[in-house]
């Protein structure tokens, strides 16, 4: 089967785990036989892994005149809000709150026809949206495919406009809704957006049934609709030196995110003050980037933990992997999770998790501590059992290991591949 999918990232330059489950899902759907994929980013960058897709920029696409024509008419952009970025680099800017104003927009190409994409969540990201789109038609007026995938609400503009031009079936996948992202404040330009492309859409996969119940429930789409492919987790490469000592004798309990609503960073401060009550024998990381961090770092400071509290910044590839190894714990205290891989990575790193009860993962995993985000006094007992009864952190290191390592792309990709099949018949 001939896929043309629209992301916007791919390994190595991810933000969050959108890039993490396009890559594994994207790695086992080629390895089927007959596969082949068309992976489109805003902006590529050359050192990505080009063996199991063909993977196009398209910042690199030159736009024909008679595309645009088809859309010509006076669009309207807003300054993107703050409370819409969906995933945090620390190179990014995070945006200040202000006034919106309407803005009348030309498409800018250079002397080649190409449109520029930063590829970024920056203040021109609906602008970058409807760019993508453009050069979308381009790209499905040009190649041939048999079925249309759109990861995530940055990208459903894109696919319809595909589908539009190619008369191909489109099937997009919800990661995460504004719902999840902005802890129910929804941004109506976002809420739109994600709609159009539910409404327009052949079929949709949610991560989770939590997700598919909000798309059913908050978008109005029929349930026969949407079909939950969880995600997975690739198989851990053993990196000898991912191996390293820690300069500390205390047992660690790690927060490894975005420091942002939606993960719930201020329930382990509070959670982490409370088990600093009964024991000192005991460290906690704070590791990722995000809007909220001066504001947790002023917590702690409130708190005044700040001798047994680190904040490491973002992290990426190794050093992920590195920080779990040091890692006695690994919290994810979400309010609203869609899936959440990163409790997967922890478990293949052999270190007993606590998780939300509020994340899709959470539906499918049995060998995990869960707990209501909000409940602070159960997430202290939990980490308290964790690290205070060695039997306890040991049977959940061993069976949670032995859990995750059946959860394979192999098989969503499986799963996604019946959703195709079914698509394509109607």
């Amino acid at each position: 089967m001939k896929i043309l999918m629209f992301g916007w990232e791919f390994p190595p330059h991810i933000s969050g785990g959108l890039g993490t489950a396009c890559f594994g899902l994207t790695r086992a759907l080629s390895e089927i036989e007959n596969n082949k994929i068309i992976f489109v980013v805003p902006k590529s960058y050359g050192d990505e892994d080009k063996s199991i897709v063909n993977l196009i920029g398209a910042s690199e696409v030159e736009v024909e005149l008679k595309m645009f024509e088809n859309l010509k008419q006076n669009i309207k952009y807003l300054e993107v809000d703050s409370n819409i970025m969906p995933y945090v680099n620390p190179k990014d800017i995070y945006l200040k709150e202000k006034e919106k104003s309407d803005r009348i927009k030309l498409l800018h190409t250079d002397h080649m026809g190409r449109i520029e994409f930063t590829g970024k969540y920056g203040p021109n990201l609906y602008e970058e949206i409807f760019n993508y789109s453009i050069v979308a038609r381009t790209i499905a007026d040009k190649h041939d495919f048999d079925i249309i995938h759109a990861h995530d609400w940055l990208t459903y503009s894109a696919g319809i406009e595909a589908k539009k031009i190619s008369g191909k079936p489109l099937v997009i996948h919800v990661h995460a809704t504004d719902f999840d992202r902005s802890g129910g404040s929804v941004n109506p330009r976002v809420f739109e957006i994600e709609q159009n492309g539910m409404q327009a859409a052949d079929h949709i996969i949610a991560v989770s049934n939590l997700t598919r119940n909000t798309v059913i429930q908050k978008y109005d789409i029929p349930t026969e609709k949407v079909t939950t492919v969880y995600n997975a987790v690739e198989p851990l490469k053993v990196i000898e030196e991912i191996k390293a000592k820690r300069g500390v004798s205390e047992k660690i309990v790690t927060f490894l995110g975005r420091i942002t609503l939606q993960k719930g960073p201020e329930y382990f401060i509070e959670a982490a003050s409370k088990v600093l009550e009964k024991t000192d024998n005991v460290r906690f990381v704070m590791a990722g980037s995000g809007d909220m961090m001066d504001k947790m770092i002023k917590r702690v400071a409130e708190l005044k933990i700040s001798e047994k509290f680190h904040f490491t910044g973002f992290l990426r590839g190794d050093d992920v992997f590195k920080m779990l190894d040091y890692s006695d714990v690994y919290v994810m205290p979400s309010l609203s999770e869609p899936f959440g891989i990163s409790p997967l990575e922890a478990m293949q790193s052999n270190v007993p998790v606590i998780i939300s009860k509020q994340s899709g993962v959470s539906e499918i995993l049995k060998h995990a501590v869960k707990v209501d985000f909000w409940d602070i006094d159960a997430m202290a007992n939990a980490i308290l059992g964790l690290i205070s009864y060695e039997g306890m952190s040991k049977e959940f290191k061993k069976m949670g290991k032995e859990e995750v390592e059946n959860l394979k792309w192999d098989n969503s990709a499986q799963n996604v591949m019946n959703v195709y099949h079914k698509v394509l018949k109607h």
